[in-house]
């Protein structure tokens, strides 16, 4: 019997992942899309009756991107921006920020592991620091919204026990393109369909 450890994750398209030794063959976009419409937010909490999709969240962060930059947009980096969780819907797990330093040095090795294979199947190069910085400025303007219209937090909450300093939107940035009531969170089924719409679209412009 073989000692060696292995992770081994199914997906819907028959395709097998290891967790611990990821590859960028080891799925379809499809299942990528499935994961990330599955894979929740803010621990699954929200005071909607559905919780907050990690693909949701992805598409909103891309449009708070594309509305901060130079237009017109560049495909590149918009996909980057729509695939910057990706390996969570791999891992179907999305860890709360403040609990990643008590999973320890694996954990952060696992999901590196994971972005990489991201990153190689979908061609994306590594973010520059200035990249980095301005990803980063849409992803808590993106949370610091959601903890407010999503959560139910208080925009003093948000700054003071959060530790959130984005100021929150007022306007849901999905609804302009979607409709629909703002700031609700949207069916497994539908984050899945609108995820992989937007990818698709992205990789089309490539």
């Amino acid at each position: 019997m073989s000692n060696e450890i292995r992770a081994w994750v199914r997906m819907p398209s028959a395709k097998r992942l290891d967790l611990l030794a990821p590859t960028p063959f080891d799925w379809e976009d499809a299942d990528l899309a499935l994961g990330l419409a599955r894979t929740y937010r803010w621990g699954g909490h929200s005071a909607w009756p559905l919780p907050l999709s990690v693909a949701q969240h992805s598409i909103a962060v891309m449009l708070i991107r594309r509305a901060a930059g130079a237009q017109p947009p560049d495909p590149v980096r918009e996909l980057r921006e729509l695939l910057h969780d990706a390996e969570e819907g791999l891992l179907g797990f999305d860890c709360i920020s403040v609990l990643k330093p008590f999973l320890g040095e694996a954990f952060r090795e696992l999901t590196q592991r994971l972005e990489q294979a991201v990153f190689l199947r979908y061609g994306l190069p590594h973010w520059t620091s200035r990249e980095h910085v301005l990803h980063k400025r849409a992803d808590r303007l993106a949370a610091a919204s959601e903890a407010v219209h999503v959560v139910g937090w208080s925009r003093h909450e948000v700054r003071r026990t959060l530790k959130i300093s984005a100021t929150p939107l007022d306007v849901d940035p999905l609804q302009q393109l979607y409709g629909g009531t703002p700031w609700e969170p949207w069916t497994p089924a539908l984050a899945c369909e609108r995820f992989l719409e937007q990818l698709n679209l992205l990789k089309a412009r490539l």
